[in-house]
């Protein structure tokens, strides 16, 4: 069950994006678009929701529990960079907006933003340690919630990948092609 629900949170989101770009761009009413933008955070609340309450009905925490916590962490972290990278990117091609800004590729400029993106990472394995650990202490029972503990090990092992990642765009940076 919480499987097909993570699958509906994320389609939802996506619609509540789609709507909310399409009434503020194509309808031209901005305040319908914001309601419907602030709409695509609140279906993490519902996911949220759900698995405590599956959780607490005495269900044995699975992967799709630790996946749950995991999406949520993402959705938290990176949410509002995706909404405005679709909200650029609907303006520029519904709206007569300016051409999105193409991320750096090269030097200082593209470690800085591997380091913010790292930052990011961190805020959502934070988000969804938290929540791991929040649904272990819930549950009470060590026996019921090792697949949790999983997800905490991978999400770190994950976490630290991204970080030697973004350390490599520093150590050894990035030069643009000579012409």
């Amino acid at each position: 069950m919480i499987v097909h629900l993570i699958v509906a949170c994320e389609i939802l989101f996506w619609v509540f994006l789609g709507a909310g770009l399409t009434a503020r761009y194509l309808l031209r009413r901005p305040s319908l678009g914001a309601a419907l933008l602030v709409g695509a955070p609140l279906i993490d609340v519902v996911l949220l929701v759900a698995t405590t309450i599956d959780l607490r009905g005495g269900a044995e925490a699975s992967w799709s529990h630790g996946l749950a916590a995991a999406y949520i962490g993402f959705s938290v972290a990176f949410g509002h960079s995706v909404i405005r990278w679709a909200d650029a990117r609907f303006a520029h091609r519904f709206a007569g907006g300016p051409a999105p800004v193409r991320p750096p590729r090269h030097g200082t400029a593209r470690a800085v933003r591997e380091w913010r993106e790292f930052g990011k990472a961190v805020v959502a394995w934070s988000v969804a340690c938290g929540l791991l650990l929040a649904a272990t202490a819930m549950v009470g029972d060590p026996s019921r919630t090792a697949a949790l503990s999983d997800w905490t090990e991978t999400l770190t092992v994950v976490l630290g990948i991204w970080g030697v990642i973004a350390l490599s765009y520093t150590v050894f940076p990035v030069r643009a092609k000579a012409l």
